[in-house]
């Protein structure tokens, strides 16, 4: 992860926000490589789920809806995550994300660890154990160390646990909820009535504009309504980079179907698909994994969930969900507003509201998995190269070009030609610092595919070599032959 950390640093993909200013924890800045990445997972996206589909059309609803919309959905009373305090450091923690255990020796209970979720938090907390021993100086064999979160903590115990900041026992709060909504005020006044929520997901102004679509788009059911848009979460621990942060982008399709047609099937279907999606933009079928979730985990208005996950170096973690959400969000809307959103189905002559399957990604989540799937090292002429092999379809930059030498007019006048011409087409790099070689490096570690070089040659015949990233390997074409090359390569 470090790795992937240091490359967006440097490279300019991903910064922290207000970084000079010392940062603010759980926002980040996506630089010039990063928003041409972000950019390009979302066209992709758009494309495969709306314009290559005629039961999918767009949908792009404001960040501020009216408060009420939120009260409907369950979002005023019930968005929160368990929250526990330390008030020695004044940090605050997920209670679902921490966890402690008892440590006893010889039957003798001898105190507590902690630990924050983590897939090496057993190790951890087997050697925080190991340490609790030696400094109370205390013979004898340790007992197997069982971690449970600290949601489940007694009263007593709490008294004994030790804050993970600070470790002093006896400083955490009991667990409590803490409402994840960003809110603020609209208009001149700022009291009660003025207040307003960012919208902590894209999907519910997806359900009350069900009716305005599917009456002037003359969409029929089965059909979606899909959306690409910013959310905000006051996320008590924001954490793993950009991974999960309090401002992040969501890429949700709602996909209406009749209330007796076959959810399991069409759930089936959609997860496939999208699992094939990641497949298809070059994240590694080894990395990703689908999760089931039990009956005791689903939403209570979820009839089925099941996630596309990503291993990251921090571990196994949704990308991707796949909700059955029944009709539970358009009939609380129907009640709350006291608006009709029943649909009309002409073929049958019966109304009713439509139950929804829910494909939802995070953009940012996808983003850090595509970079974490593609990151690696090798070597070339015995010399180390960091490559990013990322699908040519994503890659920020498309093809580099570069004249051999700077101090060459000639080579310098037909390399800007050759860069103008497919700059028409494509984000294209233009590159005459440094040796050959180094520029190649430089171009394999923010991922450019393909790259060209102007030389001697190129003067004679007007054949130039272009040289592909992932092979290091070079062929030489003329330059009529670049535009339908690379439109075979990028496009297809």
């Amino acid at each position: 992860m470090e790795s992937i950390l240091s490359l967006c640093r440097r490279r300019g993909f991903v910064f922290q926000s207000s970084e000079i200013y010392g940062g603010i924890a759980g926002f980040f800045d996506y630089g010039p490589l990063g928003c041409e990445l972000k950019k390009n997972i979302k066209e992709l996206w758009w494309k495969d789920m709306v314009q290559r589909r005629e039961d999918v059309v767009g949908l792009d609803c404001s960040v501020i809806m009216h408060p009420r919309v939120w009260k409907a959905s369950g979002h005023v009373d019930g968005f929160s995550d368990p929250m526990v305090d330390c008030r020695e450091s004044k940090l605050r923690y997920r209670a679902d994300q921490l966890f402690f255990a008892a440590v006893s020796v010889g039957g003798k209970k001898i105190g507590y660890v902690t630990e924050l979720d983590d897939v090496a938090m057993q190790s951890h907390a087997e050697a925080a154990a190991q340490k609790l021993k030696a400094k109370l100086s205390i013979q004898g064999e340790m007992e197997p160390i069982y971690l449970r979160p600290i949601a489940e903590a007694s009263p007593e115990e709490l008294t004994q646990i030790p804050s993970p900041a600070t470790g002093t026992p006896g400083v955490l709060t009991a667990p409590r909820a803490f409402n994840l909504m960003f809110s603020t005020q609209v208009g001149a006044l700022s009291d009660a009535a003025s207040t307003a929520y960012l919208r902590p997901e894209t999907a519910q102004g997806i359900f009350v504009n069900f009716k305005n679509v599917a009456d002037t788009s003359r969409m029929k059911i089965p059909f979606g309504i899909a959306q690409i848009g910013r959310a905000f979460r006051n996320e008590i621990t924001p954490r793993n980079f950009i991974f999960r942060s309090r401002e992040f982008e969501q890429m949700e399709m709602e996909y209406f179907i009749a209330p007796d047609a076959d959810w399991r099937r069409i759930h089936g279907e959609w997860t496939e698909l999208r699992l094939n999606w990641y497949r298809s933009i070059g994240i590694r079928g080894e990395l990703l994994g689908v999760d089931v979730h039990s009956m005791e985990k689903l939403a209570h208005y979820s009839r089925a969930c099941t996630d596309i996950t990503f291993r990251y170096p921090f571990g196994a973690q949704e990308i991707e969900g796949i909700a059955a959400r029944g009709d539970f969000d358009l009939s609380r809307h129907r009640e709350c507003g006291g608006k009709n959103l029943e649909y009309f189905d002409e073929e049958t002559r019966s109304h009713y509201l439509p139950h929804v399957i829910e494909p939802s990604a995070g953009v940012d989540r996808v983003f850090l998995a595509i970079l974490c799937s593609a990151y690696d090292e090798d070597e070339i002429g015995g010399e180390r190269r960091i490559v990013l092999r990322l699908c040519p379809r994503l890659a920020p930059i498309k093809v580099a070009v570069f004249p051999l030498l700077k101090n060459k007019a000639d080579l310098v006048d037909l390399s800007r030609i050759i860069f103008l011409r497919l700059r028409h087409h494509w984000n294209v790099d233009w590159d005459a610092a440094g040796a050959i070689g180094r520029r190649y490096r430089r171009m394999d570690e923010i991922g450019t595919p393909y790259a060209v070089t102007v030389d001697f040659e190129s003067l004679e015949n007007g054949t130039v070599t272009v040289r592909e990233r992932d092979s290091a390997s070079q062929i030489r074409i003329s330059q009529e032959e670049l535009l339908p090359f690379f439109t075979e390569k990028l496009e297809t």
